[in-house]
């Protein structure tokens, strides 16, 4: 009956005879009967394979797809038609994580590769095997300042940091102990004279957080920033957007110690919100206080190549009270996607991906403000995202965007409105947009 089921009849009588019942009810005696079901399961019937595609394809129809011109950390970026194919074999659909360095080397060697990437983007000396997303390695960051500091307890955070990533730095930082201060933005970017003020007069500033481009699109001058922060002992934290770093300067080049952020925007889909993948560099110093794991390159006893798991600062390797963290995982697979994703598109495609969502920002941006109805927000240069006010009902212009199948921006207050363009959208979508208004 139960065909999936490996204990036969006589497996099941056998085992509860050794415990000494009579029935598996009686496993749960001790449950009062009032709060038992007795119902049936609200289950659907059992379906064939064909009924059961048949059915995920309905439901799949029931999505619009919507012409993305929304941004905010997720970007609608082109995934190369190689990748999935590449991702969908059974050797990397697996959630087994590659102890065994003997049995795992296609596993560590793609990350190693990964590593390699992400390190090159950033300009940083070590990368680990990725984090779950950019908000929680940008929160990893935080506790990686705190525990190089040992008696600082205080970060501060830029005001033009995703608001995202904020709330989640302070859930951490209420159950770790850390003060959480916020360095004010001004006409867009972080205030640099409440910053001065800050590390002068704060005495336990164990780091401070930025974001480049900033959460309004901008490219904010962070010259300066790392030399007074280090003179006040502290770290210097970066959250960027991966693929903007092929043309943007590096964190490296601005002084930073750790860079984080989200890696999505090499061509993992938005997919709904996930599942993404985070990176986290740092400097040599700081590599025992990174968390995850690391994968190393070496030779084997004949000689050959091999890959290993290099370090593991994590809880189930060394004394709880000596991890880093608790992160036990990574997103893998999605590391793959990123890996991937580089190798096939290299420096130069990366380079005119940025470049060509960049041109798109700037084209929409000049042709809405022609329309005299919009203001830009603020007057920084910035990337493929900007801010731009509207004099008229916001909500009515996005329902109007909606209705022609448009997603046209972020609403962030009340008339402003947030715009992305990738290296997706067309000439043709861009002037669509614009016609709407």
């Amino acid at each position: 009956m139960y065909k999936y089921f490996p204990h036969t009849t006589a497996d099941l009588q056998a085992m509860l005879a050794t415990v000494g019942i009579g029935s598996i009810d009686a496993l749960y005696a001790d449950v009062p009967e009032a709060i038992r079901f007795r119902g049936d399961y609200q289950l659907p019937s059992e379906m064939s394979e064909l009924e059961v595609r048949q059915l995920f394809e309905q439901l799949g129809q029931q999505n619009r797809q919507l012409t993305c011109f929304a941004g905010a950390g997720v970007y609608d970026h082109y995934t190369p038609s190689v990748i999935p194919n590449l991702l969908s074999r059974s050797e990397f659909l697996t959630s087994y994580t590659p102890y065994q360095a003997e049995i795992s080397q296609g596993t560590l060697h793609y990350i190693f590769e990964y590593q390699s990437m992400m390190a090159e983007l950033t300009g940083m000396d070590i990368s680990n095997a990725s984090m779950y997303d950019g908000t929680t390695a940008t929160a990893e960051a935080m506790m990686m300042a705190v525990a190089a500091g040992k008696k600082q307890h205080t970060v501060l955070v830029s005001g033009t940091v995703d608001p995202k990533t904020v709330e989640v730095l302070k859930t951490y930082a209420h159950f770790q102990g850390i003060n959480l201060v916020m360095i004010p933005a001004k006409d867009g970017v972080t205030d640099r004279s409440t910053l001065n003020v800050q590390l002068s007069t704060l005495n336990d500033v164990a780091g401070v957080i930025v974001q480049q481009p900033n959460y309004f699109g901008i490219i904010e001058d962070y010259s300066g920033f790392a030399d007074a922060v280090h003179a006040k002992k502290g770290l210097f934290i970066m959250n960027s957007i991966i693929a903007d770093l092929a043309v943007l300067k590096t964190p490296a080049e601005w002084g930073a110690d750790i860079a984080v952020g989200d890696a999505q925007s090499l061509g993992i889909p938005m997919q709904f919100g996930g599942p993404y993948v985070g990176y986290m560099c740092c400097t040599e110093k700081l590599i025992r206080k990174m968390p995850g794991r690391i994968v190393g390159k070496t030779v084997d006893n004949r000689g050959q190549r091999a890959f290993v798991l290099t370090l593991q600062a994590r809880e189930q390797h060394i004394r709880r009270q000596k991890a880093t963290s608790n992160i036990c995982s990574n997103q893998s697979l999605m590391a793959l996607w990123a890996t991937v994703y580089c190798s096939l598109m290299g420096k130069q495609g990366l380079k005119e991906a940025a470049e060509l969502s960049y041109a798109g920002a700037h084209y929409l941006c000049d042709k809405l403000l022609a329309t005299g109805r919009f203001n830009l927000v603020y007057d920084q240069p910035f990337f493929n995202e900007f801010v731009v006010s509207f004099d008229g009902d916001a909500d009515a212009l996005q329902r109007r965007f909606l209705d022609e199948g448009i997603f046209g921006g972020i609403k962030i207050a009340d008339s402003q409105l947030m715009f992305a363009v990738t290296e997706k959208r067309t000439k043709e979508e861009i002037d669509h947009l614009v016609s709407l208004v």
